[in-house]
């Protein structure tokens, strides 16, 4: 990621002034990163927070895109330093951030039909350990915010009041999320299926480029909602 992220933000115009690797985490403490407009982030669970709260007390906006450390976040958005800037996402691709929003209207329609019941299925490379993706546990937080018999999710059948999320591990799959909403009679089908990491890159420098002039926490929403005039909301 880090290197498709590098390569977009050069075609974009941009400069890269500092890298910070597992190698040279000291360069956080450096006039070249000083210098930056904004910080990329994407490393592991353990030193995701550690990262943003380096960046953020050298006064340097980040895009933060690690998953996994939930509880980490939430204290970190307590106490950011006044006037910064932090935003967060599971999944920065543009084309699955216009599946949120689909994703949401849908959601919202099909709560009036409680002869329908949602699932997730997201499927992924046998190198992601880690399940369910960050991306599917964001649709299912926005389709239980629209399900008032809903009070969580499941990675096993749970009833009604839990929404059924699968995971799916084969070969190099970059990332596939399906939410069917089935019922006796029809299925409706909602999916996003990423080619290749492009997409995740280009919508990281695409958040880099907007975070700078919006400050305080922000999920990547906030700028979709700008882009498509709230039609996901």
């Amino acid at each position: 990621m880090g290197r498709a992220i590098e390569r977009i933000a050069l075609e974009r115009g941009h400069d890269i002034v500092a890298v910070v690797d597992v190698d040279s985490e000291s360069r956080i403490d450096s006039d070249e990163f000083r210098q930056a407009d904004v910080a990329i982030e994407f490393s592991i669970p353990a030193a995701a927070e550690a990262n943003v709260r380096a960046a953020l007390a050298e006064g340097v906006p980040v895009v933060c895109g690690t998953t996994g450390w939930a509880e980490g976040l939430e204290r970190l958005k307590e106490s950011m330093p006044q006037g910064s800037a932090l935003m967060w996402s599971g999944n920065y691709s543009l084309g699955v951030n216009l599946f949120f929003a689909a994703n949401r209207f849908l959601a919202r329609i099909m709560a009036r039909f409680p002869q329908y019941r949602p699932d997730i299925t997201e499927v992924h490379h046998i190198h992601k350990l880690d399940h369910p993706s960050g991306t599917a546990l964001m649709a299912a937080d926005q389709i239980i915010a629209e399900m008032p018999a809903m009070d969580g999710w499941s990675e096993e059948p749970a009833g009604d009041t839990k929404l059924l999320i699968n995971h799916e591990r084969h070969g190099e799959v970059p990332g596939v999320h399906r939410v069917v909403w089935d019922s006796p009679i029809d299925s409706i089908s909602l999916e996003h299926s990423a080619k290749s990491r492009e997409g995740f890159a280009l919508g990281a420098v695409l958040a880099a480029e907007w975070l700078p002039s919006h400050k305080g926490f922000h999920p990547i929403s906030d700028m979709m909602d700008e882009i498509i005039g709230g039609l996901g909301r």
